[in-house]
Protein backbone atom coordinates (compact mmCIF):
# COMPACT_ATOMS: atom_id res chain seq x y z
CA UNK A 1 0.00 0.00 0.00
CA UNK A 2 1.12 3.96 -0.77
CA UNK A 3 1.69 5.68 2.65
CA UNK A 4 -0.39 7.95 3.78
CA UNK A 5 0.96 11.34 3.74
CA UNK A 6 -0.79 14.80 4.69
CA UNK A 7 0.87 17.98 3.64
CA UNK A 8 0.13 21.06 5.76
CA UNK A 9 -0.19 24.30 4.84
CA UNK A 10 -0.90 27.34 6.59
CA UNK A 11 -2.37 30.76 4.00
CA UNK A 12 -1.68 33.50 4.59
CA UNK A 13 -2.06 36.28 1.65
CA UNK A 14 -0.79 33.32 -0.87
CA UNK A 15 -3.43 33.57 -3.07
CA UNK A 16 -0.42 34.23 -5.69
CA UNK A 17 1.06 31.21 -5.14
CA UNK A 18 -1.38 28.63 -3.61
CA UNK A 19 -2.96 27.20 -6.34
CA UNK A 20 0.30 26.50 -8.81
CA UNK A 21 2.12 24.66 -5.59
CA UNK A 22 -1.29 22.61 -4.80
CA UNK A 23 -1.37 21.04 -8.45
CA UNK A 24 2.83 20.88 -8.26
CA UNK A 25 2.55 18.69 -5.12
CA UNK A 26 -0.39 16.52 -6.50
CA UNK A 27 0.88 16.35 -9.55
CA UNK A 28 4.54 14.88 -8.14
CA UNK A 29 3.10 13.26 -5.17
CA UNK A 30 -0.05 11.82 -5.88
CA UNK A 31 1.49 8.95 -8.25
CA UNK A 32 3.60 7.84 -5.13
CA UNK A 33 1.39 8.35 -1.83
CA UNK A 34 -2.09 8.25 -0.80
CA UNK A 35 -2.44 11.90 -0.55
CA UNK A 36 -4.20 14.50 0.99
CA UNK A 37 -3.72 18.30 1.55
CA UNK A 38 -5.10 20.56 4.16
CA UNK A 39 -5.38 24.08 3.37
CA UNK A 40 -5.89 26.30 6.45
CA UNK A 41 -6.92 30.21 5.71
CA UNK A 42 -5.41 32.41 8.34
CA UNK A 43 -8.22 35.22 7.94
CA UNK A 44 -5.94 36.38 4.81
CA UNK A 45 -6.53 40.24 4.40
CA UNK A 46 -5.39 41.76 1.69
CA UNK A 47 -6.15 39.11 -1.06
CA UNK A 48 -9.03 36.22 -2.21
CA UNK A 49 -7.28 33.38 -0.63
CA UNK A 50 -10.14 32.14 0.62
CA UNK A 51 -11.67 32.10 -2.81
CA UNK A 52 -8.48 30.53 -4.50
CA UNK A 53 -8.31 27.57 -1.53
CA UNK A 54 -12.18 26.86 -2.17
CA UNK A 55 -11.06 26.69 -5.87
CA UNK A 56 -8.32 24.25 -4.77
CA UNK A 57 -10.89 22.02 -2.73
CA UNK A 58 -13.80 21.92 -5.47
CA UNK A 59 -11.37 21.05 -8.36
CA UNK A 60 -9.77 18.41 -6.37
CA UNK A 61 -12.33 16.69 -3.67
CA UNK A 62 -10.91 13.26 -3.17
CA UNK A 63 -7.68 15.10 -1.65
CA UNK A 64 -7.91 19.10 -0.84
CA UNK A 65 -9.21 19.88 2.42
CA UNK A 66 -9.76 23.21 3.33
CA UNK A 67 -10.55 24.88 6.97
CA UNK A 68 -11.47 28.93 7.15
CA UNK A 69 -10.62 30.44 10.06
CA UNK A 70 -12.65 33.17 11.89
CA UNK A 71 -9.80 35.42 12.98
CA UNK A 72 -6.19 35.50 12.50
CA UNK A 73 -4.22 33.43 14.57
CA UNK A 74 -0.56 33.12 13.69
CA UNK A 75 1.18 30.53 11.53
CA UNK A 76 1.75 28.31 14.81
CA UNK A 77 -1.96 27.93 15.80
CA UNK A 78 -3.13 27.78 11.94
CA UNK A 79 -0.79 24.90 12.02
CA UNK A 80 -2.21 22.95 14.69
CA UNK A 81 -5.64 23.63 13.30
CA UNK A 82 -4.10 21.26 9.97
CA UNK A 83 -2.50 19.22 12.45
CA UNK A 84 -6.34 18.54 13.89
CA UNK A 85 -7.54 17.28 10.85
CA UNK A 86 -5.07 15.13 9.08
CA UNK A 87 -5.11 11.17 8.98
CA UNK A 88 -1.69 10.61 7.22
CA UNK A 89 1.08 8.30 8.24
CA UNK A 90 3.38 11.33 7.54
CA UNK A 91 2.45 14.78 7.76
CA UNK A 92 4.39 17.77 6.03
CA UNK A 93 4.32 21.10 7.06
CA UNK A 94 5.37 23.48 4.50
CA UNK A 95 4.65 27.52 3.78
CA UNK A 96 2.53 28.71 0.92
CA UNK A 97 5.57 30.97 -0.47
CA UNK A 98 7.06 28.26 -2.82
CA UNK A 99 10.55 28.93 -1.52
CA UNK A 100 10.36 25.09 -0.60
CA UNK A 101 10.82 23.44 -4.22
CA UNK A 102 7.94 20.24 -4.62
CA UNK A 103 10.58 18.10 -5.51
CA UNK A 104 12.06 18.24 -1.67
CA UNK A 105 8.87 17.24 0.35
CA UNK A 106 9.93 13.64 -1.61
CA UNK A 107 13.45 13.96 0.06
CA UNK A 108 11.34 14.84 3.91
CA UNK A 109 9.37 12.02 3.05
CA UNK A 110 12.00 9.42 2.52
CA UNK A 111 14.25 10.68 5.18
CA UNK A 112 11.84 10.16 7.51
CA UNK A 113 10.98 6.43 6.15
CA UNK A 114 14.24 4.83 5.87
CA UNK A 115 15.62 6.47 9.22
CA UNK A 116 12.65 5.85 11.18
CA UNK A 117 12.97 9.00 13.54
CA UNK A 118 10.22 10.75 14.90
CA UNK A 119 10.48 13.86 12.90
CA UNK A 120 12.76 15.26 10.02
CA UNK A 121 14.04 19.29 9.92
CA UNK A 122 15.16 20.66 6.78
CA UNK A 123 17.86 22.62 6.44
CA UNK A 124 19.91 25.30 3.80
CA UNK A 125 23.02 25.79 2.35
CA UNK A 126 21.67 29.38 1.52
CA UNK A 127 18.80 31.26 3.22
CA UNK A 128 16.90 33.53 0.92
CA UNK A 129 15.27 35.01 3.28
CA UNK A 130 15.34 38.87 4.74
CA UNK A 131 17.93 40.31 6.31
CA UNK A 132 15.41 40.79 9.41
CA UNK A 133 13.67 37.02 9.08
CA UNK A 134 17.53 35.71 8.64
CA UNK A 135 18.27 38.10 12.05
CA UNK A 136 15.10 36.68 13.63
CA UNK A 137 15.82 33.01 12.87
CA UNK A 138 18.80 32.98 14.72
CA UNK A 139 18.20 35.18 17.67
CA UNK A 140 15.18 31.96 17.59
CA UNK A 141 17.22 29.09 17.04
CA UNK A 142 20.10 30.31 19.94
CA UNK A 143 16.84 31.47 22.41
CA UNK A 144 15.89 27.68 21.86
CA UNK A 145 19.67 25.77 22.48
CA UNK A 146 19.26 28.13 25.40
CA UNK A 147 15.45 27.01 26.79
CA UNK A 148 14.57 24.21 25.16
CA UNK A 149 17.54 22.20 25.12
CA UNK A 150 17.40 21.78 21.22
CA UNK A 151 20.45 20.32 19.80
CA UNK A 152 23.21 23.18 18.37
CA UNK A 153 23.13 21.31 15.42
CA UNK A 154 19.59 21.51 14.34
CA UNK A 155 18.19 24.16 12.95
CA UNK A 156 14.31 24.65 13.58
CA UNK A 157 12.61 25.35 10.26
CA UNK A 158 9.02 25.56 8.97
CA UNK A 159 9.70 22.85 6.48
CA UNK A 160 9.60 19.58 8.42
CA UNK A 161 7.83 15.83 8.11
CA UNK A 162 6.38 14.43 11.49
CA UNK A 163 5.01 10.59 11.77
CA UNK A 164 1.72 10.05 13.59
CA UNK A 165 2.77 9.44 16.85
CA UNK A 166 4.17 13.04 17.07
CA UNK A 167 1.12 14.45 16.18
CA UNK A 168 -1.05 12.56 18.23
CA UNK A 169 0.84 13.96 20.93
CA UNK A 170 1.13 17.44 19.86
CA UNK A 171 -2.76 18.10 18.98
CA UNK A 172 -3.06 17.21 22.91
CA UNK A 173 -2.10 20.40 23.36
CA UNK A 174 -5.22 22.93 23.51
CA UNK A 175 -3.77 25.93 24.77
CA UNK A 176 -3.71 29.19 23.36
CA UNK A 177 -0.26 29.96 22.46
CA UNK A 178 0.94 27.17 20.48
CA UNK A 179 4.62 26.72 19.49
CA UNK A 180 5.19 23.60 16.97
CA UNK A 181 9.00 23.06 17.61
CA UNK A 182 8.32 23.80 21.31
CA UNK A 183 6.14 20.65 21.62
CA UNK A 184 8.07 18.23 19.01
CA UNK A 185 11.14 19.08 21.17
CA UNK A 186 8.51 18.24 24.50
CA UNK A 187 7.45 15.10 22.77
CA UNK A 188 10.82 13.17 21.24
CA UNK A 189 14.29 13.14 21.07
CA UNK A 190 14.25 10.93 17.06
CA UNK A 191 14.96 14.14 15.43
CA UNK A 192 16.45 14.05 11.87
CA UNK A 193 17.74 16.42 9.48
CA UNK A 194 18.40 16.50 5.78
CA UNK A 195 19.44 19.47 3.76
CA UNK A 196 17.00 21.09 0.57
CA UNK A 197 17.20 23.70 -1.64
CA UNK A 198 15.90 26.90 -0.98
CA UNK A 199 14.25 29.48 -2.90
CA UNK A 200 13.63 33.40 -3.07
CA UNK A 201 9.91 33.88 -2.58
CA UNK A 202 8.44 33.64 -5.69
CA UNK A 203 5.29 36.45 -4.72
CA UNK A 204 5.42 39.32 -2.20
CA UNK A 205 6.93 39.52 0.95
CA UNK A 206 7.14 37.35 4.75
CA UNK A 207 4.51 38.19 6.52
CA UNK A 208 6.48 37.77 9.57
CA UNK A 209 7.05 41.50 10.79
CA UNK A 210 8.96 42.79 14.39
CA UNK A 211 5.99 42.45 16.37
CA UNK A 212 5.05 38.85 15.12
CA UNK A 213 8.35 38.24 15.59
CA UNK A 214 8.44 38.83 19.05
CA UNK A 215 5.02 37.57 20.15
CA UNK A 216 6.56 33.73 18.46
CA UNK A 217 9.89 34.49 20.97
CA UNK A 218 7.49 35.29 23.76
CA UNK A 219 5.33 32.00 23.13
CA UNK A 220 8.57 29.94 23.35
CA UNK A 221 10.03 31.80 26.14
CA UNK A 222 7.06 31.88 28.55
CA UNK A 223 4.89 28.76 27.44
CA UNK A 224 7.87 25.79 27.28
CA UNK A 225 10.57 26.96 29.86
CA UNK A 226 10.29 28.98 33.35
CA UNK A 227 14.06 29.97 32.66
CA UNK A 228 13.49 33.76 32.44
CA UNK A 229 11.76 33.12 35.97
CA UNK A 230 14.69 32.08 36.97
CA UNK A 231 17.30 34.51 35.08
CA UNK A 232 15.08 36.98 36.69
CA UNK A 233 15.64 35.84 40.05
CA UNK A 234 19.58 35.20 39.53
CA UNK A 235 19.99 38.69 37.96
CA UNK A 236 17.73 40.38 41.45
CA UNK A 237 20.72 38.27 43.31
CA UNK A 238 23.23 39.92 40.92
CA UNK A 239 21.97 43.39 41.99
CA UNK A 240 21.21 42.97 45.62
CA UNK A 241 25.53 41.97 45.52
CA UNK A 242 26.23 44.87 43.88
CA UNK A 243 23.78 46.88 45.98
CA UNK A 244 25.48 45.43 49.16
CA UNK A 245 29.14 46.17 47.87
CA UNK A 246 28.30 49.53 46.92
CA UNK A 247 26.46 50.17 50.89
CA UNK A 248 30.26 48.73 52.23
CA UNK A 249 31.66 50.79 50.00
CA UNK A 250 29.84 54.12 50.59
CA UNK A 251 30.32 53.21 54.71
CA UNK A 252 33.74 52.86 54.35
CA UNK A 253 34.32 55.77 52.48
CA UNK A 254 32.25 58.24 54.32
CA UNK A 255 34.49 56.65 58.00
CA UNK A 256 38.15 57.12 56.23
CA UNK A 257 36.76 60.58 55.16
CA UNK A 258 34.37 62.22 57.22
CA UNK A 259 34.18 65.46 55.05
CA UNK A 260 34.10 64.16 52.16
CA UNK A 261 30.48 64.40 50.91
CA UNK A 262 28.44 61.07 49.24
CA UNK A 263 27.26 62.15 45.78
CA UNK A 264 24.04 61.97 44.79
CA UNK A 265 25.00 60.68 41.29
CA UNK A 266 25.57 57.30 42.51
CA UNK A 267 22.16 57.47 44.55
CA UNK A 268 20.98 58.12 41.10
CA UNK A 269 22.36 55.48 39.10
CA UNK A 270 22.12 52.85 41.98
CA UNK A 271 17.84 53.53 41.85
CA UNK A 272 17.37 53.72 38.45
CA UNK A 273 18.99 50.40 37.91
CA UNK A 274 17.48 48.32 40.58
CA UNK A 275 13.99 49.71 38.99
CA UNK A 276 14.76 48.43 36.04
CA UNK A 277 15.43 45.05 37.39
CA UNK A 278 12.44 45.07 39.37
CA UNK A 279 10.02 46.81 36.64
CA UNK A 280 11.75 43.63 34.06
CA UNK A 281 11.12 40.85 36.90
CA UNK A 282 7.58 42.33 37.48
CA UNK A 283 6.48 42.90 33.83
CA UNK A 284 7.80 39.09 32.78
CA UNK A 285 5.78 37.73 36.12
CA UNK A 286 2.87 39.50 34.47
CA UNK A 287 3.92 38.30 31.20
CA UNK A 288 3.29 34.72 32.79
CA UNK A 289 0.29 35.22 35.22
CA UNK A 290 -1.67 36.89 31.82
CA UNK A 291 -0.95 33.83 29.81
CA UNK A 292 -2.57 31.88 32.46
CA UNK A 293 -5.39 33.87 32.96
CA UNK A 294 -6.01 33.83 29.33
CA UNK A 295 -5.74 29.89 28.95
CA UNK A 296 -7.83 29.46 32.15
CA UNK A 297 -10.61 31.95 30.48
CA UNK A 298 -10.48 29.06 27.86
CA UNK A 299 -9.31 31.72 25.02
CA UNK A 300 -9.54 29.73 21.51
CA UNK A 301 -6.17 28.18 19.80
CA UNK A 302 -8.39 28.85 16.94
CA UNK A 303 -11.74 28.81 15.31
CA UNK A 304 -12.82 27.61 12.02
CA UNK A 305 -15.66 29.40 10.37
CA UNK A 306 -15.71 27.07 7.76
CA UNK A 307 -14.86 24.03 6.82
CA UNK A 308 -14.48 21.99 3.43
CA UNK A 309 -13.55 18.28 3.70
CA UNK A 310 -12.31 16.09 1.52
CA UNK A 311 -15.23 13.57 -0.02
CA UNK A 312 -13.32 10.52 2.00
CA UNK A 313 -13.44 12.07 5.50
CA UNK A 314 -17.16 12.83 4.26
CA UNK A 315 -18.34 10.01 3.70
CA UNK A 316 -16.22 8.54 7.23
CA UNK A 317 -18.51 11.28 8.79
Amino acid sequence: MKPGVSIVIPVYNGAATIGALVEQLIGTLAPRYALEIVLVNDCSPRDNSEEECLRLHRAHPQIVSFYSLAKNVGEHNAVMAGLNHTHGEYVVIMDDDFQNPVSEVITLIEAIRESGVDVVYSYYAKKQHSLLRNLGSRFNDWMATIMLGKPRDLYLSSFKVINRFVVREIVKYDLPFAYIDGLILRVTSRIGRVQVAHHARAHGQSGYTLRKLVSLWLNMFTNFSILPLRAAMAVGFVFALVGLGVGVYTIIEKLTNPALPVGWAMTVVMIAIFSGVQLMAMGMIGEYLGRMFLSQNKKPQYVVRAAYEREEQRERA
